[in-house]
């Protein structure tokens, strides 16, 4: 299996993973359901693109996949081993809807809802999806996040 180090060596700049080579990295059934989720339910076509991101030690820097609908940014994934990093803004439009949905949410994004400050006018959420709690609530997050205009 591939470690953080051979994944940045074998797919740097100039070779980008495919999308078989990801699922394999990612070794997770919650990226296929998070994938599949995404392309039937918003019509979306997920656009692989490499990020030069030195931001918080080089966390977001490397190949992700960004999911948009009509030109808005719904999520961007983030291949990590064994689970996703999954980059979301929550703009000021969609903040009381997203404050109505956070107690109902698993104690993770409860936490990062909470410790995440606004930042020109939006909270950047980095969630870890692990399991299919947090996978439900990214979710739930970016069905306010496509219907807000």
């Amino acid at each position: 299996m591939m470690g953080k180090s051979q994944w940045n060596e074998l797919f740097d700049r100039e070779n980008e993973p495919t999308e078989i080579e990801i699922k394999e990295f990612v070794n997770t059934p919650l990226f296929g359901d998070l994938d599949e989720h995404l392309r039937q339910t918003y019509k979306v076509k997920p656009k692989v693109e490499y990020s030069s991101c030195a931001m918080d030690g080089g966390m977001w820097k490397g190949w992700n996949i960004k999911y948009k609908k009509s030109g808005k940014s719904l999520c961007t994934l983030y291949p990590k081993q064994g689970y996703l990093l999954l980059l979301m803004a929550v703009n000021v439009r969609q903040m009381d809807e997203v404050e109505l949905l956070i107690p109902s949410c698993a104690d993770y994004i409860k936490g990062l809802w909470e410790q995440s400050e606004a930042v020109h006018g939006a909270k950047y959420l980095g969630i870890e999806v692990r399991d299919k709690a947090v996978l439900g609530d990214v979710k739930s997050l970016i069905e306010i996040r496509a219907k807000t205009k």
